[in-house]
Formats: structure tokens, sequence, C-alpha cells
């Protein structure tokens, strides 16, 4: 009855088997055999290696049986190949060389062709080989949290750099996301070209907007990328992070299925959001450090809460922290399941 995968039926808001579930950073530190086979390699030289990214992807999957596996990378991985000098720096992510500050520093980051990332499509052409039924998602970074990366010169608290350049070189700010777009949209579609199932666009930082700012310097640009893959018959997942006031119109921006993080229930967030479109999260990651009845508890009211939305995608508000027992993953898998089957 069902041809297709709980995940794809879920976020197309169709009828399911159960809830299904996956975890943001499922593949990743939390798992010993990731340590283990990531020993001296660095981040972004994992990341252009079919073979490694391939059993690292697969690894979760066949410890948790999740509903579905998400491409190992990163999102800098597309700029790294426009031609930024960067770096992923253990224990404190995205470091650039040389910051992007006018428009002369434009001319380092160039658009990219798939053959630029072309170890992607491999990957994930040797990923749908392996996976079976088990749909593949693919991920890249939206233009905003690119840019702060981009102008800060590695993560940030305060945006401060970003924001000055937003608000008082606003041509350059747009001429910047709009070149960030095109390279987002093309690493998508290069995933989407080999085969993955539905692709994710993380705006990890854009909760440190407001909704009309948001609107203003960052909403057309996350459309452009979002409505230029409307055609490719996937679906379109959109996350950020402290995004309350921002769900609205992360979901007008193109989405199909709108991520909330921890700090909005998901029935409230079904009311702003509105009833065309499906939900994924949202129990939050501190939660898998207390007691299993606690976790249980919590995963409980996330799936009740979900029943309002047209579909429900189960997952963490944010990633799995590295400190997490792989153990209660799984046994939050098999709750899942439990629960929900239909």
């Amino acid at each position: 009855m069902l041809n297709e995968s709980a995940f794809v039926r879920a976020c197309r808001g169709q009828e399911v088997p159960h809830t299904p579930v996956w975890f943001m950073r499922q593949a990743g530190r939390s798992l010993p055999e990731y340590r283990k086979i990531r020993e001296g390699i660095g981040m972004l030289d994992s990341c252009r290696r079919p073979d490694l990214v391939t059993e690292i992807t697969l690894q979760p999957v066949r410890r948790h049986d999740v509903d579905a596996a998400v491409l190992f990378s990163d999102i800098v991985v597309p700029i790294a190949a426009a031609g930024v000098d960067l770096d992923i720096v253990a224990g404190t992510g995205p470091v650039v060389a040389e910051p992007i500050r006018s428009a002369g520093d434009l001319d380092r980051l160039r658009p990219i062709t798939a053959g630029d990332v072309d170890f992607v499509a491999e990957s994930v052409r040797l990923l749908v080989g392996e996976l079976g039924d088990t749909p593949l998602i693919g991920f890249a970074g939206a233009p905003f949290t690119l840019a702060s990366y981009l102008i800060e010169g590695g993560p940030s608290r305060t945006y401060l750099k970003t924001k000055a350049m937003m608000y008082g070189e606003p041509q350059l700010w747009h001429t910047l996301l709009a070149r960030l777009a095109e390279i987002t949209q093309t690493f998508l579609r290069t995933q989407i070209d080999a085969g993955v199932s539905a692709i994710q666009l993380f705006d990890s930082w854009a909760g440190a907007l407001s909704e009309a700012d948001y609107r203003e310097f960052v909403m057309p640009h996350s459309a452009e990328v979002l409505g230029g893959l409307a055609d490719a018959g996937v679906p379109r997942i959109h996350f950020g992070v402290g995004t309350a006031v921002l769900l609205r119109a992360m979901g007008e921006a193109g989405a199909d299925v709108v991520g909330v993080d921890w700090r909005t229930p998901l029935d409230r967030a079904t009311e702003i959001v509105g009833p065309e479109r499906a939900l994924q999260g949202n129990l939050d990651p501190a939660v898998l450090f207390a007691p299993w009845e606690v976790v249980e508890r919590e995963a409980r009211r996330v799936l009740a809460e979900g029943r309002a939305a047209p579909g429900h995608v189960f997952n963490l508000g944010h990633g799995v922290l590295p400190q997490t027992d792989p153990e209660m993953l799984t046994r939050l898998v098999e709750l899942v399941h439990l629960v929900s089957a239909r």
C-alpha cells in the first residue's frame, strides 16, 4: 500500500505506517565507530573521500535503525569548492583565512559546477546502492548562514560584522547572498541528480534576525535556492535554530517541511506555519542526558503535539550532542516506532 518510505511520505503529508525518525548529526561524534574511523583525518578531507563518507553515513543506520540516512558532509564544502581558503578546526568550526568584507573580496568566491563537487555525487551514488529502500537526505547551508561564516571569519555569537554589512552595505550584501544562493543550489542539485530522496537547507543562524530583517535581507535568497529546486520532485526541508518568529516566513521561502527547534511546541508551530506544510522536530537534544523515563515522557509529548501537523518527521530540535549515549538514540527510535505505529 505504501510504495514510498515513511520518511518521504511524512514529508508530503501522506499516510505513514509510523512516524519516521532521523537525527541531525546522527553520523558523528556520538558514535565510537565514527571517532575511530576519523582518527587523523581532517573534516574537509573526510568529506571529500566517498569511501569514508559512505561508511560514516551508514553507521547510524546500522546502529539505530533510523528511517533515513543523512549524507556525511559539511555546510562549508561548497564554498571551499568555490575557492575560499578555509579549514574546519576541531572544537571551533569553520575558520576562513581571508574573510569577505568588501566588493573586491567577492572575486574569491566563484560559481561552482557539479564537477567541482564530483566527490559528493560519487558518495551519493555509492550510498543509494548500499541503502536500498532507506532514503538518503542531502543538505546544504543557506546563504545567510554561509555568509555569516565568510564575513565573520568563523563562528560568532553576535554577528556584528555580518549585520554591519547587511545594514550598512545592502547592495554588497545582496550580491554576496545571490552568489551564495547560486553555489548552494548547484550543490543541492548535484546531490539530487545523484539520487538523494530529500534535501535540507540549514539556516542555522537565522535566529539572530528579526522577522522584518529576515524577509528583507535573507528570505529572497533562500527562496531562490528552494524555488530553484521545486521541479526536482524531492521534499525540501528548511531548518534554523531559535527561529520561532521566523517559522512562517521560512515556510513561505519554499519549504515542504519546516524544521522546528525545541523551543516551539509542534502544535503551536503548525498554527504558525499553516496546514499545508509538514513539520520536523523537535526533542531538546539535552533531554537525552536525563533518565530514560524523562526521555520517554518528552518523546511521547513531541509525538502527540506533532499529530497536529499534516505530516511529522521526528527529530531533535538541533543536532546530536557529541557526549550523547548512542544507546539512548537507539532506544528512542524504537520508542517512536512503537508509540506511533498505525
